[in-house]
């Protein structure tokens, strides 16, 4: 026996998986601890966690080596990797022929052993255990060959070439590409079960159902002594393919007839093991389940029925992943540059057989560009085009008959499938229809049916042209296509109509409010795939207008500017450009472009939007004040706080004489205003304004809503001013804890408020602390926002003052000179915040012992700053001081003790950082 202590992880590729149980088996009755990621981690568990813990403690690694192991992209490759760096054992067990030069450079060189080429399991037993700790014997031998596919005992792989009766006449598909989880998790299933193991692969067409159960047929037939494969599609004629059964297996009688022999077929499979029956497209449940076989074997079915979830264990087989799709494309089309293959996969939805499709047109010559724009313009013609391996029929030929069975008795489903088609590609909630319905035509006039929708789905999912849930239905963008270009012209007002209907029959509420967003994000894509067709519908203008405002407020703002500035073109050109309806989507442009940190391309259209507003609605209407705090807000953000401050007064005082002290627009426009006098460093006065505004917000509008977070942060900007930092930190705390719950963890406003907490820490002397939140908030937003982002270079800013804390001067110095690089080229060089980042990075030379250049730096920054902002504010005040300490460092003490001097005279504090 092994040393117990020590561990050996198995590492293999997917497909290699039955390989791998059966060195993890021999290993473990060799006697080793055996760390094997399909025996030992679950469901949910970090993959590459366990992983690099797996390697971590093992004392050698057991590769099981194929031409798959060494695929790129595969997590073996990171396995092999890190055995090799840690100077760990590492034993190839090459279990497949390998090509010339498969095996990298750095294992070339290893010893190996080569199990593909052995005889009999004895032997590759034996070279296993002596490869991994020399000649042993195993207490007890796993019987050979095992007595049972199910039983504890692995079979070995290489066993037998082909099982001894076997009928499957379709070949091995060789594009057959990805699926490894779906079968392994087939394998697992059907092994799981000690007796009449069944599974259902169900799914819409086109999915590849037969594809991935052929591949398990050839991937595992060495582990069945039968493998019997029935076209189950014609229920009438499966018994006379067991009746076949039952000749090749000897148990027939020449003078029964066929429904006997195939029960003297199905008794026979009753009594034995290691059989795989596969029943294809097998789409009549009721029909079939008798004729199920029973007893210690496998059935693998494939249908589009999901009606067999009702009777035997099933998976649903979806679309391939994107990764499988170019996997797919670029297997077979190597000149396919990644982004034609991305624009395939996405305009193909990842349909496995629309993309082989797709192989056999570009193979044929046709470039990839004109194909989409076919693919656009006439897709079920081209979807027709070309048979595929593997496939009986083209995707428009199935939808075609799918579509034929549908119209032969099920004429609602036909309706709603017409209906479906002119939606968007994503799910479409059953409670939507069931809301809308005494407004559909598609709907059933009898107010008694209450099985409708349900009725009319079922058949949809039977015949594999919809996905149907117990709460939403799907149809795929595809079959979407197809059947639009095939209904009647004559019934698409109608339609429109109805599509009109269901849409504006949605109400998901203010999208002001985080709660809402879950169904927003349920009805946009709809609003957005039906914009060219009812853009203009006067019904549905209050809804798509919301829409946009959700896409801002959910942190989506490049899909909200170009949905808001497609209804502005539009209705512009058919409401005019000074209509309600069409300055709202200008509204929605603002704030989109705002979201997105370009404040100057902004500013000329808020300001063109305000006196359209002004002329058109009055001077004190909601809406033109609305835009009037825009402009106070896109003012502020471009630095130039006191035209800000006066915007923001006015608002104020417009809205108080309007709707009084209490009203949550006024106590908005507070809020704003006291954020303005923060930027110009009247911290006293804003926090006059603001005493009682936050509690009347959090009265009026709960604790937790968007404003009243608004508020507490500018209250925690404002005591940060005063000094009073222990307070801001509270306020900041509680603010970000709210965040999370309401916003979740990666909306930009909860990376703010994390931002802002960290903010707290520093001026609270907490700089470790501080500089780990800021460095994870400031990859976050790098990643979501981009590195130009004025939040990003908030928070790049930060983190170099921070590393000047922790003395780590020339990290600072390599930080702060981006971010002030970046901000010139951003703001401008006359913008308070580049001359923040200018001073900083002063403050970083001071330190570096670099005094001259911090000099020159600060010089001019110190004159704009003070033409800009006036010699009391905070920022000048700082600047002073870093070009004070750079001159006093030179020996210029008489002009260092001249600013410091004027600046004294001055009323004030320091600067807050």
């Amino acid at each position: 026996m092994s040393d117990e202590s020590e561990l050996i992880f198995v590492s293999h590729a997917g497909r290699d998986r039955q390989w791998a149980e059966w060195v993890a088996w021999h290993l473990e009755a060799a006697g080793y601890r055996v760390e094997l990621g399909l025996w030992h981690w679950r469901a949910g568990d970090d993959f590459v966690k366990r992983m690099n813990e797996a390697l971590e403690r093992a004392s050698a690694v057991v590769a099981v080596v194929s031409p798959h192991y060494f695929e790129p992209g595969r997590y073996t490759e990171e396995e092999w990797r890190a055995a090799v760096a840690r100077r760990g054992r590492f034993v190839p067990v090459v279990v497949q022929q390998l090509e010339r030069d498969a095996m990298p450079a750095v294992l070339a060189s290893l010893i190996r052993v080569d199990l593909h080429e052995l005889p009999d399991e004895d032997a590759a037993v034996k070279a296993l255990t002596d490869a991994v700790r020399g000649p042993a014997r195993p207490e007890r031998a796993p019987v050979y060959p095992p007595a049972a596919a199910q039983g504890p005992h692995p079979r070995f792989p290489a066993a037998a070439s082909a099982s001894a009766v076997w009928e499957v006449r379709r070949r091995r598909n060789p594009h057959f590409t990805g699926r490894d989880d779906v079968i392994g998790d087939v394998r697992r299933k059907l092994l799981a079960e000690r007796h009449a193991a069944v599974q259902a692969l169900h799914g819409t067409g086109g999915i590849g159902k037969t594809q991935v159960a052929l591949e398990y047929v050839y991937r595992f037939a060495a582990q069945y002594d039968i493998v019997w494969w029935i076209d189950a599609e014609q229920a009438e004629q499966i018994p006379v393919h067991f009746a076949e059964l039952a000749t090749r297996v000897g148990v027939a009688r020449p003078d029964a007839g066929v429904e006997a022999n195939a029960r003297y077929a199905l008794e026979f499979l009753r009594s034995r093991e290691r059989w795989l029956i596969v029943l294809d497209n097998a789409e009549d449940p009721e029909r079939l389940e008798t004729l199920l076989p029973n007893g210690p074997g496998h059935v693998l079915l494939t249908s589009r029925n999901p009606a067999w979830g009702k009777i035997v264990p099933g998976l649903r087989l979806g679309v391939f992943s994107r990764a499988e799709s170019l996997a797919h494309l670029t297997g077979q089309l190597p000149s396919l540059s990644d982004r034609q293959a991305d624009d395939l996969a996405e305009a193909l939805g990842d349909l496995p057989l629309a993309l082989a499709q797709a192989v056999g047109v570009l193979s044929d010559g046709m470039p990839v560009e004109q194909y989409l724009r076919v693919l656009q313009t006439n897709t079920a013609q081209l979807l027709d085009h070309g048979k595929v391996h593997g496939y009986p029929a083209s995707l428009a030929a199935s939808i075609a008959i799918a579509q034929d069975r549908l119209r032969d008795g099920h004429q609602e489903a036909a309706a709603l499938l017409r209906l479906a088609s002119l939606l968007g590609p994503e799910p479409v909630p059953t409670g939507w229809l069931v809301a809308a319905r005494p407004r559909l035509t598609t709907a059933p006039d009898d107010p008694d049916n209450f099985r409708w929708p349900q009725n009319a789905l079922n058949p949809l999912a039977r015949y594999g042209l919809a996905v149907v849930g117990p709460d939403a239905f799907q149809v795929h963008r595809l079959t979407q296509a197809v059947v639009r270009e095939g209904a009647e012209v004559d019934d698409a007002g109608a339609l429109w109509d109805d599509v009109a209907a269901l849409l504006t029959s949605v109400d998901p509420g203010d999208p002001e409010l985080p709660e809402t967003w879950p169904e927003w994000s349920v009805l946009t894509p709809h609003l957005v795939s039906t914009l060219d067709a009812l853009g203009n519908r006067a019904e549905l203008r209050h809804t798509l207008l919301e829409a946009a405002k959700y896409l801002v407020r959910s942190a989506q703002p490049h899909a909200a500017r170009k949905l808001a500035e497609t209804l502005h073109r539009a209705w512009a050109a058919t409401l005019g450009e000074d209509d309600p309806d069409t300055l709202h989507a200008a509204h929605r442009v603002t704030w989109a472009i705002d979201w997105l940190g370009a404040h100057a391309e902004a500013l000329p259209l808020v300001q063109d939007l305000l006196e359209r507003r002004r002329r058109v609605l009055g001077e004190d209407h909601p809406s033109t004040l609305d835009s009037a705090n825009d402009l106070g807000v896109t003012l502020g953000q471009l630095g130039r706080y006191t035209e800000a401050h006066a915007v923001h007064l006015d608002v104020l005082e417009r809205r108080r004489s309007a709707l009084g002290e209490a009203h949550v627009d006024t106590l908005r426009a507070t809020t704003e205003l006291a954020s303005a006098l923060n930027a110009l460093g009247r911290w006293k006065e804003a926090h006059r304004r603001l005493s009682g505004t936050v509690e009347a917000i959090n009265s009026v509008l709960g604790e937790d809503h968007p404003e009243a977070l608004g508020a507490k942060i500018c209250m925690a900007a404002t005591l940060h001013g005063l000094r009073r930092h222990a307070e801001a930190h509270r306020i900041n705390a509680d603010v970000l804890k709210r965040a999370q719950l309401v916003y979740g963890a990666e909306h930009p406003e909860t990376l703010s408020a994390t931002y802002r907490v960290a903010l707290s820490l520093m001026n609270l002397g907490r700089y470790k602390e501080a500089h780990e939140i800021v460095t994870d908030v400031l990859h976050r937003e790098r990643a979501f926002l981009g590195p130009d982002h004025p939040s990003t270079l908030h928070s790049a800013e930060k983190l170099g003052l921070l590393l000047v804390q922790l003395d780590r001067h020339e990290e600072a110095h390599e930080v702060l000179s981006d971010t002030l690089n970046r901000r010139n080229r951003v703001l401008g060089v006359d913008h308070p915040l580049t001359l923040d980042s200018t001073d900083s990075l002063a403050r970083a030379l001071n330190f570096l012992g670099r005094h001259a250049e911090a000099e020159e730096l600060v010089k001019g920054a110190r004159s704009k700053a003070r033409k800009l902002l006036g010699d009391k504010h905070p920022l000048v005040r700082a600047i002073t001081d870093t070009l004070a300490s750079a001159l006093a460092a030179q020996g210029k003490l008489y002009e260092a003790q001249k600013l410091r001097s004027a600046a004294s005279t001055r009323k004030g504090g320091k600067r807050r950082r």
